[in-house]
């Protein structure tokens, strides 16, 4: 029996605009579940898709051997109104449907192939993986976001495929949704690459392999050994990058000695020159082999300086670029015990029994994560804290100034630069400061006058969390709904740098469980089958 091979042999890929997004490639697949990662635009949607035969490279060639089943980010949502559709069987099971009325046309037959319990199959299949209630004419609208990503899951797992290719499969589950998801994942007995930024669900694979600027790299381990070994790697890198500007300093230093020693001996010889009496003829010999002899040495110090300076440049890229993320610590109104936020006993709207009912008070530094399935109304208490969304009855209080980011980062004008948008809440600090400010939360010189519309998911998430801690009124209670959707592994980094340097009080709606690990939580408000419950962390 022969192994199933998925490879790639020299694959580069361009951009229709001409850009190349990735080249030369080469790697093999083997069948160990894998992790691809890499930052957000570095092109890992297109090489799954090269992977998965979707798409041709540009030159070299992606060997395949078995078969190869894709599910793209944008499985399980839309596109189809049936649980067969979801699963990719709708033709299939539509020409049973014929046949069994009558049907006799070959093309009928031709769809349904040797596939004739094809409906059979999938019942037990949503049975095996917890989703008894579920048969292939079930409507989508039925369907949680959970149910329907794992419905097309099994429709890609139903034919049997060697290698299965998942592209941010977590992408909008919650909690319970992404657990069942790892679940089944692990269950797969074949190949299986996922695309991902979801920690927990790298944390599942056996391996970790990074796409960059310099290509494929792979590493043995699931994503906390991927973790340590890049956090020595960039350990590394900063000591190389220490050791080359410490020789630049100290060649630097010598070739400047040289320079002034050469400039001692050449005035030396100049002024001997008009002392001695010779024929002018020598004097002016003399005076070119001098300029000769500088003209030499400041070509080999440049060209020792243009080295040197490579040797840096190296160095320094080789340092992630937001390893060093920043933020500027302003001081909160509010901090201790201050009450900053309280609900007593608030009716919030379209939201069902029992968690339609809430009373909570937020005081001083509480840092809370607001946790709960899909459809619990997290989004809307948000609203409803952040004084954009009345509540049908209760007391609201929010004596504090509040900041409240939501999904779509609506408060950013993407018409306007961040600086500019920066400059419009504070007045006091200074446009060089500003700069600065920006610049320490890794959003470079072009980024910080770009219009908001033109940055990345993560630039634009810095951008508006800066707009609002960096305010000459910083906000005493912060909310954010999902901030973390979409982002890469190092914009996450950034993004729990800047909540843990957050002094206020924090309320985060989030299913990425590590994420909210990472930013020191005090608290949980929890949507529970008997309403809301406030939980120390």
């Amino acid at each position: 029996m022969t192994h199933p091979i998925l490879a790639l042999d020299g694959v580069s890929l361009s951009l229709p605009d001409g850009r190349i997004l990735f080249s030369d490639l080469h790697h093999q697949f083997d069948l160990r579940h894998t992790g691809l990662v890499g930052r957000n635009g570095v092109g890992k949607s297109m090489l799954a898709r090269v992977l998965a035969g979707e798409l041709a490279p540009t030159s070299g060639r992606c060997l395949r051997s078995g078969r190869v089943s894709f599910l793209s980010q944008q499985a399980g949502s839309g596109g189809a109104d049936s649980v067969a559709g979801l699963a990719g069987v709708a033709p299939i099971t539509h020409a049973l449907a014929r046949i069994e009325a009558g049907s006799v046309d070959p093309h009928d037959f031709d769809a349904v192939g040797e596939h004739w319990d094809i409906a059979a199959r999938l019942r037990q299949a949503c049975q095996a993986h917890g989703l008894p209630h579920l048969d292939p004419d079930t409507p989508v609208a039925a369907l949680s976001g959970g149910e329907a990503m794992r419905v097309a899951l099994i429709g890609a797992t139903l034919f049997d495929p060697d290698f299965l290719i998942l592209d941010e499969p977590s992408n909008h589950l919650d909690a319970a949704g992404r657990a069942a998801l790892v679940q089944q994942l692990q269950a797969w007995p074949k190949g299986l690459l996922v695309i991902s930024h979801d920690r927990a669900l790298l944390d599942a694979m056996d391996c970790i392999v990074e796409l960059s600027s310099e290509g494929l790299r792979s590493y043995g381990g699931n994503y906390a050994f991927y973790e340590e070994a890049r956090r020595h790697e960039q350990g590394a890198a900063q000591g190389a990058l220490d050791h080359a500007r410490q020789e630049w300093r100290r060649d630097e230093a010598a070739r400047r000695a040289q320079r002034e020693r050469q400039d001692r001996r050449q005035a030396r010889g100049n002024r001997d020159a008009r002392q001695a009496n010779q024929a002018a003829i020598l004097l002016g010999r003399g005076k070119d082999r001098s300029e000769g002899s500088a003209g030499r040495l400041r070509q080999q110090h440049e060209a020792a300086r243009a080295e040197q300076a490579g040797r840096v440049r190296d160095a320094f890229d080789r340092v992630a670029a937001d390893a060093a993320v920043r933020i500027h610590a302003a001081a909160v109104d509010g901090a201790g015990q201050r009450r900053v936020a309280r609900l007593e006993q608030v009716v919030l709207p379209w939201v069902a029994a029992p968690l339609e009912r809430i009373s909570v008070s937020l005081t001083g530094r509480q840092r809370v994560g607001l946790v709960g399935p899909n459809g619990s109304g997290k989004s809307t208490l948000l609203k409803v804290l952040a004084g954009r969304l009345d509540p049908l009855a209760g007391e609201r209080r929010l004596p504090a100034h509040v900041a409240w980011l939501d999904q779509q980062l609506g408060s950013l004008d993407p018409r306007r630069s961040t600086l500019d948008q920066l400059l419009d809440v504070n007045r006091s600090a200074g446009q060089d400061m500003l700069r600065t400010w920006l610049v320490q939360l890794g959003l470079d010189a072009c980024a910080i006058t770009r219009p908001a519309g033109l940055l990345s998911g993560g630039e634009r998430l810095k951008a508006a969390l800066a707009c609002a801690l960096y305010a000459d009124t910083p906000p005493a209670l912060l909310l954010l709904d999902e901030p973390s959707n979409h982002l890469d592994l190092a914009s996450l980094a950034a993004l729990e740098a800047m909540l843990s340097g957050y002094q206020g009080a924090l309320v985060v709606v989030s299913h990425d469980r590590v994420f909210l690990e990472r930013i020191g939580l005090t608290h949980r408000l929890c949507a529970l089958d008997g309403g809301w419950r406030l939980e120390e962390c």
